[in-house]
């Protein structure tokens, strides 16, 4: 042995010398590597510089399970220059021929094969950026903060894949103008780089998350430590043209309307490398694609749709609010898609400290009751939102937040606090406490005050998790600029979820879990509960399936009825090519209307995704809803909506896209055509046609029900914006 040791110690030195630093999971500070050498962001991996950079290697999973060394080996490589962040990854494979992956339009690889750059850029465990990259380049980014994540942003970076024979490799090019950081002469980010596999339902990360802290990923960070970053000022002015053209049916007849040409401008100014000032002049919010059809009959409160446009996207995530688990009625208090048509913004997001974030937004919106109103009634409607928050120790922080809207005599403004305090490395305590006033002309009474109140806790590990919480809204609680779903409640609830992890192959994880709520509404003083036993299974293929069934009862207008039923849940991804979801509950339920009554009935929802090849994505979507009178069984309605989708990916920037959706309870067919060129966020071209069919004929001096379409509406879209950064 004593021998043979100056031989293996000989060999380590060469080995040390000849490759890479390979730094493992107990090194304290990741240090990539300073260059100056170009690179070509290919996906190759063979410029010089992947030679010399120091790589990270040993991914543990934390899915299925924790701890467990991936089936394939991932490694990542690191470098900088003084502009960017530069990233390799060699993701092995020993089917390559399995690997999950497609050409497609950005935001749309969740069910590939992906790995991620989770980066906090001010390594302050309060918020992170997480890049996600497929294995032929394609991304996907988010903003992480408050415990919630949000696929609205898109950022400007760069990256690209490449399948082969031993697996598939990544490079990527994050600018240094597109992310907010602390500049100073050593700039520390926290890292952790991801991978998923689809196929053997596998995530794994590096460092390995400890099983004591769940999927709590901001405590969990590693260090990376750069030298010598430029100090920059950003500028980006982003002029838009667009020009709709439409065409109505009227008196029997497809009469042209005067076309609509708009020009915008957006520009964004960094007053420091994280302070951003963006302003707007008559803004581009035109929608290239309309929001996907959702049951509209029979409900307790207003859909919510995601908000897509691009002038609010910068520091959304500072305006979550904390307190918001387990179906919170109040899930946000800036909702901006409420800002439906704004002439003029401005707002300022960033940290003006060390610990001190702030973001804002002003606003006028042109008023829809404005020409109703008359003349002394001003156009627009004025929205002032504004954001504190204090950063504690690991991801704890202190808010507060006031927003108000105003219109004439009439306002709604709200104000309160905020905050989540880490009580240990698996729990934490989230909470809000809000205030409204409102003057309305509208509602009596016209003047109304009310309060929002929340307190949850979560624990989180290996073993369990479990939340709880405790919640009060009054009825007089209101708010313009968010997104509420029920006032005049007062909730105390519960979720336990202990984690089941089977030694097979086939069957990943069990997770069965236990849900109750009880809850007060105000205004009748009745009780109303909610429990939900479920199980739900983790397989092989990224499949899983859910069974439930909640025994519950609901008050509406001071009655109590029965809600309970069961549910089926089930989604996998059955081949390469081939993924299906499917969702059906059926149960009791309630006539939400004036003179309200039992009912029962069943919600289904099927989604079918086709991908014959990289570049062609097949999708279809069955929606189903029905409601029967309890005691006659009366059918009340039945609503289906079919939606198809096909897209052709030409490349990662050029997709030609239709979409087909009919209406069975409206009894219309809607149809939308798209090519869009989009080289980065910002600098696109489409060109759009849609029309809308309904079954009506014109006969005898009006339009009657038919059982063949005619078309009511058309449109022409075109849209051209370039982003100008300097």
């Amino acid at each position: 042995m004593r021998r043979a040791f100056p031989g293996i110690l000989l060999a380590a030195l060469i080995t040390l010398f000849l490759r890479p630093l390979s730094l493992q999971a107990s090194s304290a500070l990741l240090k990539p590597l300073k260059t100056e050498e170009s690179i070509t962001i290919d996906g190759k991996l063979d410029e010089e510089v992947w030679q010399s950079a120091p790589f990270v290697t040993g991914f543990k999973t934390f899915v299925p399970d924790f701890g467990i060394d991936m089936v394939e080996k991932t490694e990542v490589y690191m470098a900088y220059n003084s502009e960017n962040l530069f990233f390799g990854f060699k993701c092995f494979d020993s089917q390559p021929d399995k690997i999950k992956t497609s050409i497609s339009r950005r935001d749309n690889i969740r069910p590939d094969d992906w790995v991620c750059i989770n980066l906090d850029s001010f390594n302050d465990q309060q918020a992170l950026y997480a890049l996600y990259i497929n294995p032929m380049g394609i991304q996907q980014d988010s903003r992480f903060a408050s415990n919630q994540e949000d696929f609205s942003v898109d950022l400007v970076w760069y990256s690209a894949g490449e399948i082969n024979a031993e697996g598939y490799t990544i490079e990527v090019q994050i600018p240094l103008k597109s992310i907010r950081f602390a500049h100073k002469d050593v700039v520390e980010m926290g890292v952790i780089f991801e991978r998923r596999i689809s196929r053997r339902s596998e995530q794994g990360t590096f460092p390995a998350l400890d099983p004591e802290r769940g999927y709590f990923f901001l405590t969990q960070m590693i260090p990376m430590e750069f030298h010598g970053l430029k100090r920059y000022t950003l500028l980006e002015l982003l002029p838009a043209y667009t020009h709709s053209q439409d065409y109505n049916q009227i008196q029997g007849k497809m009469v042209t309307e005067d076309p609509a040409r708009d020009i915008s401008l957006t520009a964004k100014y960094g007053l420091t490398p994280k302070l951003i000032l963006d302003a707007t002049f008559n803004p581009d919010f035109s929608q290239v694609e309309a929001d996907a059809g959702q049951v509209d009959v029979n409900l307790r409160y207003d859909l919510f749709y995601p908000e897509k446009r691009p002038f609010f996207l910068e520091g959304r995530e500072n305006f979550n609010i904390a307190g918001t688990l387990h179906a919170d009625p109040l899930s946000s208090l800036v909702h901006t898609r409420k800002i439906v048509d704004p002439k003029v913004g401005l707002k300022l997001s960033g940290k003006i400290g060390k610990k001190d974030t702030i973001a804002s937004i002003f606003a006028l919106d042109e008023s829809p009751s404005a020409e109703l109103m008359g003349a002394n009634t001003d156009k627009y409607a004025s929205f002032t939102i504004f954001r504190y928050k204090r950063a504690l120790a690991q991801d704890s922080y202190l808010g507060a937040i006031y927003t108000g809207r105003d219109h004439n005599n009439q306002y709604n403004r709200v104000l309160g606090a905020d905050g989540q305090i880490r009580l240990n490395q698996s729990s934490m305590l989230g909470f809000h406490a809000f205030a409204s006033f409102t003057q309305s002309e509208e509602e009596f009474p016209s003047r109304a005050d009310g309060h929002a109140f929340s307190l949850d806790y979560i624990y989180d590990t290996r073993k369990i998790g479990f939340i709880a919480g405790v919640q009060d809204l009054s009825e007089q609680f209101r708010t313009e600029t968010g997104y509420v779903t029920r006032t005049g409640i007062g909730r105390i609830w519960a979720s336990l979820g202990p984690k089941i992890y089977p030694q097979s192959s086939f069957l990943r994880r069990i997770d069965p879990s236990l849900n109750v709520s009880l809850l007060r509404d105000h205004p009748s003083n009745l009780y109303e509960t909610q429990n939900t036993a479920a199980l739900n299974f983790l397989l092989w293929r990224n499949t899983r399936i859910s069974l439930g069934y909640t025994y519950a009862n609901e008050i509406f207008l001071a009655r109590r009825f029965q809600i309970s039923g069961i549910h089926l849940g089930s989604s996998s991804q059955i081949t390469k090519q081939l993924y299906f979801n499917v969702l059906v509950r059926s149960g009791k339920a309630i006539r939400y209307e004036a003179d309200p009554y039992q009912a029962k009935g069943k919600r289904a929802s099927v989604l079918v995704i086709f991908q014959p090849s990289h570049k062609i994505n097949l999708q279809f979507n069955a929606t189903y809803s029905d409601l029967f009178r309890n005691s006659d069984s009366e059918k009340i309605y039945d609503y289906t909506i079919l939606r198809t989708r096909g897209t052709y990916q030409v490349n990662k920037y050029l997709f030609f896209r239709g979409i087909i959706e009919y209406n069975s309870f409206y009894k219309n067919l809607l149809t939308d055509l798209l090519v869009s060129f989009t080289y980065i966020p910002g600098t696109v071209l489409q060109l759009g046609y849609g029309s809308l069919y309904e079954k009506l004929k014109w006969e005898n001096g009006r339009y009657e029900r038919h059982d063949h379409f005619l078309e009511t509406k058309r449109g022409l879209f075109f849209k051209a914006s370039y982003l100008w950064r300097l």
